[in-house]
């Protein structure tokens, strides 16, 4: 999926007034992921995202994970994922959390399904209800 079509599909599912906010809902989830994935993981997702979302991924695996692609991503919550993404989008936490829904839905749509299941198996069971709704049974 190309960058500008992943930024409508979320503006639309988020309902963001305009392209900006929703480049910067887009950049905030997909950094805040990063850091909470493992860095070998966040690589491999990073392998099929346009360019400058995979450059966010790879920075934040990098600088969580370091050179080690078996490094275990920060262990947080729900909460701390929430205050992150508000952090770096400019919003409150509740609307983060709409945010990163509506950016997760449309990664699981990019992303290739085998890889998806395994950013669902990485994380904690409260980020996980972020999800889509097939992604959280069976977990």
């Amino acid at each position: 999926m190309h960058h500008d079509e992943i930024i409508g599909k979320v503006q639309a599912l988020a309902r963001l007034p305009d392209r900006g906010t929703a480049e910067r809902a887009t950049h905030a989830v997909v950094s805040t992921l990063s850091e909470r994935l493992p860095s070998g993981l966040a690589r491999h997702v990073a392998a099929q995202l346009p360019p400058d979302l995979a450059a966010d991924m790879r920075l934040a695996a990098d600088t969580s994970g370091g050179a080690d692609s078996g490094t275990a991503g920060e262990r947080f919550g729900l909460t701390v994922f929430a205050g992150r993404i508000a952090d770096r989008a400019g919003t409150d936490e509740d609307t983060a959390l709409r945010d990163a829904a509506a950016v997760l839905e449309v990664l699981d749509a990019a992303l290739a399904p085998e890889l998806t299941e395994r950013i669902a198996g990485a994380l904690p069971s409260d980020i996980r209800e972020l999800l889509p709704v097939e992604r959280t049974h069976g977990l």
